[in-house]
């Protein structure tokens, strides 16, 4: 299954929704990998007929389900960083009454949301749903490198090697988690690593 409920947290976490077919002259979906299932509910004929699907594979076999939606248009990639041109190009070119669909890991709608936002599509016209990993993109607040694909806690910066405390605490800004150095007052003394969500 690829939905998680998400435990209760504080106010800066962000809380996803589910997608729903909206009205619009263009639909922008953009996904990575079991995020492809929340595209998969939503489509009909209509929607894809005036759909551009950006889907980040990352190692799944969804793409050829995707494109059996026939949607007007449709591109695969391997990473968030390899869509970024085409994301921003089909953003700069979007008409007033876009509707933007993202679905995926958190680190995606996050980054993603921000793209929307910074390209002056309305809040009310992006949607977002989680599916799949629950790994968190980890901002260190020491060094401000960030690291994706983060599941346990405590973890090590991949930047500047202290051990990190995963806070709950999100920068929407930077479409990520904030983690600070757990053994800063008693160095060495760092607890157990466990999942994020055991």
């Amino acid at each position: 299954m690829s939905k998680f409920e998400f435990p209760p947290s504080i106010g800066s976490r962000p809380v996803w929704g589910t997608l729903e077919p909206r009205v619009g002259q263009a639909h922008l979906f953009v996904a990575d990998a079991q995020g492809a299932e929340a595209i998969l509910d939503v489509a009909t004929p209509e929607l894809m007929a005036a759909a551009h699907i950006i889907f980040i594979t990352r190692g799944t076999d969804y793409a050829d389900k995707l494109r059996a939606l026939n949607p007007s248009q449709f591109y695969e990639g391997p990473s968030y960083d390899a869509a970024l041109s085409r994301i921003k190009r089909v953003l700069s070119d979007a008409k007033m009454g876009l509707q933007v669909y993202i679905s995926g890991t958190e680190s995606l709608m996050g980054q993603m949301t921000n793209e929307a936002a910074q390209a002056g599509v309305p809040f009310e016209s992006i949607q977002t749903e989680h599916r799949g990993s629950t790994a968190r993109r980890m901002q260190c607040v020491h060094c401000k490198g960030f690291t994706e694909e983060v599941e346990t806690d405590p973890f090590v910066c991949c930047h500047c090697g202290l051990n990190l405390f995963v806070r709950d605490h999100y920068s929407r800004r930077l479409a990520a988690y904030q983690g600070v150095c757990v053994d800063a007052e008693d160095p060495g003394n760092v607890p157990a690593q466990k999942g994020i969500y055991e």
